[in-house]
């Protein structure tokens, strides 16, 4: 089996310019994460329909999990640079991964069939859209980051291997591109706020949950799956599942998918990006965020 190589660029021009851009990408996120590192897990449970994670420390909820910072691990920083700075090449060579139900998603797209592929925020999405993307034709839903500077780098670093990238508020694009018979990845486990959302449980708490994917699916006639990530035994693994969500009401679609979702991160919850403030909303930033 492969290994992963490190992140060892030679002084070259354009490995300089690798470098600087990717210390930029540091500094950026750096200036969202405290100095406090982050306690490693020593074992997960659920209890009560919550998620409780134990280190050697304490017991955390889920919530509470999510004010630790993010780059306390950087295999975070490694995964992101990866994705958005190698070549193709350099990534089939050293990044050792496995796509499960390809296949299927490949013959939606050669009959032309639109596929609304829904993902979760893993710490290594950028990586997992980016591998996903040197195997199939993918278009991206994204939220511009505030600082055109960083939108600049994350968008070049997306586009290596997507066709295109979306903002989450174009639904109009979103529509066209389905109806093309493209497929879209979409992350719906985030805080877009109340006005377009339905309060929906996540993790036995409420949480804001965007109303949009209901109607994108019903305009536009479009097959949904769901892209989950994880790691076992050293290898990405990235598995390709048709969905079948109840499309009844909008509050029931996305208590489907939030419930899937769910399910998913449990599996491997110690990957998933809980410093997106997905309760912000709901239970307020001063609460649960500090």
């Amino acid at each position: 089996m492969k290994r992963i190589r490190k992140y060892n660029c030679q002084y070259t021009r354009s490995s300089t310019k690798c470098l600087f851009l990717f210390s930029s990408v540091v500094v950026v996120l750096k200036k969202r994460s405290e100095e406090r590192k982050r306690p490693r897990s020593k074992k997960i449970k659920t209890s009560g329909g919550d998620l409780l994670i134990r280190t050697k420390e304490k017991r955390y909820t889920a919530a509470e999990y999510a004010n630790i910072p993010i780059l306390s691990s950087g295999k975070v920083l490694f995964d992101t640079g990866s994705a958005w700075f190698w070549s193709n090449t350099r990534i089939n060579k050293s990044i050792p991964y496995k796509i499960n139900g390809l296949d299927e998603l490949i013959n939606e797209q050669s009959h032309k069939n639109g596929v609304l592929l829904f993902f979760k925020h893993s710490l290594h999405l950028e990586l997992d859209a980016r591998i996903l993307g040197l195997n199939a034709e993918i278009y991206g839903v994204e939220r511009e980051h505030n600082s055109k500077y960083f939108q600049a780098i994350q968008k070049n670093g997306r586009l290596k291997s997507m066709k295109g990238v979306v903002d989450r508020k174009n639904i109009l694009r979103f529509i066209k591109l389905l109806k093309n018979g493209k497929t879209l990845l979409y992350a719906t486990d985030q805080d877009y706020g109340m006005k377009n959302s339905n309060e929906v449980k996540f993790f036995n708490r409420p949480a804001a949950t965007i109303n949009a994917p209901l109607k994108i699916v019903q305009n536009t006639n479009c097959k949904t799956f769901f892209l989950n990530s994880y790691i076992k035994n050293g290898v990405l693994i990235l598995d390709i599942e048709k969905l079948n969500l109840d499309h009844s009401s909008e509050f029931n679609f996305s208590e489907n998918l939030n419930k899937y979702i769910e399910n998913k991160i449990r599996l491997s919850p110690h990957e998933y990006l809980w410093q997106h403030r997905r309760f912000k909303s709901t239970l307020g930033k001063e609460s649960i965020y500090k």
